[in-house]
């Protein structure tokens, strides 16, 4: 063993043993975990700080939260993996006092807390703006589909079951037939196959009249799905074609300079469509600016939550989605004609003028109809409908929708380009984190809980890295 570094040897006796804060070093996270909890006001938070005045002592809510903080940080969200690592992590132990709670209180502390630790998460959002790190007036908010604690198999909507119908009664149709040629056929073997058969149909009868029994679920359902293991979990599309998951989406807006996640949320929908304004408001809230420049991408595009927006002081940025039919079938779309203002009237690029003709009311939208009057005699009509005129409809607020449009088109930079920079790695970082299997617990507050911890790790270790783990523990003492 020559030329190599050797260790003590285990079996060595000592007379004075290190100090438990020697195996920790001054820049360690655990450091500033501790000091991070030892400033919270828990009580004001949520957390139950008052001990029961008979049975058993209780942990200090202080304790389990350094835990947690400390296993999401370190990519250890499992309350059984935590319980083992509480018993020989020498950094648990530093942090915790040498204390190894079992996995149930770990985990009822999670479920049990959960609107205090998002009020954390929250919290140091703060810290963050008092320190000064939000100095731009610019964020993005993007949508990520997270995995539930529920397969594809245990969620039931109307045209999944439609399907499944369907292959079953394909199946008993041809169990059916096998079961009549082996009815023509003598000796043990066709028998034998024959109770196969029969078996298998009478099972396969048994899953139609669940299917059945589920399918009168579903359409009393609000949303028409039914998940079994998580009721909350829903069916969402994904980016892929053809693909999707049993989970949650995820929301989150991401500031632009140092890429901390500001305001978050966890909604049972899809889609981005309603969310803009909402998570708007929580990110200018947390950053305590007047006015704020939001990026989103086109899945977050309406009109209602443009204006919106714009009434809270918050200014989108927000590419519209072309879904005009009559630019998909080669003809031309409303972007080929030209509004003017001044005399309220649209210009078509034949260069001739549609003029107002009435107003409607379509979904809640007041719309204002333009049509020429000489479309039967344009050279170019073919090129731009069918029918007997053109007709363009404009909503009463549209000129907030053209003024953002001109914002983006004026940009120095690709607006869209800029909120990938911003938003979307995030994401990628706290999925990585999670793991291929994301949410561990069930049901919807219970996920928020948890994506709470996630974020609240991320960020504190981005600001590790931005400012270092001294000058952090200062600023948290401050």
């Amino acid at each position: 063993m020559s030329r190599f570094v050797e260790g003590e040897d285990r079996r060595q006796p000592t007379l004075l043993p290190s100090c438990l804060d020697d195996y920790v070093s001054e820049d360690n996270p655990a450091r500033v975990i501790d000091v991070f909890v030892d400033e919270l006001d828990l009580g004001d938070l949520g957390f139950a700080v008052a001990p029961a005045a008979t049975g058993r002592p209780a942990y200090h809510p202080a304790t389990l939260l350094k835990l947690y903080v400390y296993g999401y940080l370190n990519r250890v969200p499992s309350s059984r993996r935590l319980e083992r690592e509480a018993g020989r992590n020498v950094e648990l132990m530093w942090l915790t006092g040498k204390l190894a709670p079992d996995h149930k209180t770990i985990a009822n502390f999670r479920k049990d807390h959960g609107a205090a630790i998002q009020a954390t998460c929250a919290h140091f959002v703060v810290l963050c703006r008092q320190i000064g790190l939000f100095t731009q007036a610019l964020a993005a908010v993007d949508g990520s589909k997270f995995k539930a604690v529920n397969t594809r198999d245990k969620n039931f909507t109307a045209t999944k079951l439609k399907k499944r119908m369907e292959q079953v009664a394909e199946h008993i149709a041809g169990y059916l037939a096998d079961l009549d040629t082996a009815d023509r056929q003598e000796g043990e073997a066709a028998e034998a196959r024959a109770g196969r058969l029969k078996d298998k149909i009478e099972t396969l009868r048994a899953q139609m009249q669940a299917l059945k029994a589920m399918e009168a679920q579903v359409d009393a359902s609000p949303d028409g799905q039914v998940s079994l293991t998580d009721p909350d979990a829903r069916s969402m599309a994904t980016s892929g074609r053809g693909s999707g998951i049993v989970g949650y989406n995820v929301q989150s807006v991401v500031e632009a300079e140092h890429h901390l996640i500001v305001a978050h949320d966890v909604v049972m929908t899809g889609s981005d469509r309603r969310q803009l304004t909402a998570m708007s408001e929580k990110a200018k809230a947390a950053m305590g600016v007047d006015g704020l420049e939001m990026l989103a991408d086109r899945g977050y595009f309406s009109g209602e939550e443009i204006v919106a927006c714009e009434a809270l002081g918050v200014t989108p940025y927000v590419p519209k989605p072309l879904t005009s039919g009559a630019k998909a079938q080669g003809r031309f779309g409303k972007q080929d004609f030209v509004y003017l203002p001044e005399q309220d009237v649209y210009r078509c690029p034949a260069g001739e003028q549609l003029t107002w003709r009435f107003t409607s009311e379509k979904a809640g939208l007041n719309l204002r109809a333009y049509w020429p009057s000489n479309c039967g005699t344009c050279a170019i009509k073919s090129q731009c409908t069918t029918g007997r005129e053109r007709r363009i409809y404009r909503w009463e607020h549209e000129a907030v929708i053209d003024a953002m449009q001109r914002r983006m088109d004026l940009a120095p930079q690709s607006p869209m380009k800029l909120r990938r920079r911003i938003v979307e790695h995030p994401f990628g970082t706290i999925k990585a984190w999670m793991g291929h299997t994301h949410f561990l617990m069930k049901r919807l507050k219970n996920v928020k809980t948890e994506i709470s911890l996630h974020i609240l790790a991320y960020n504190l270790k981005r600001v590790m890295q931005i400012l270092g783990t001294a000058p952090l523990i200062a600023a948290i003492r401050a």
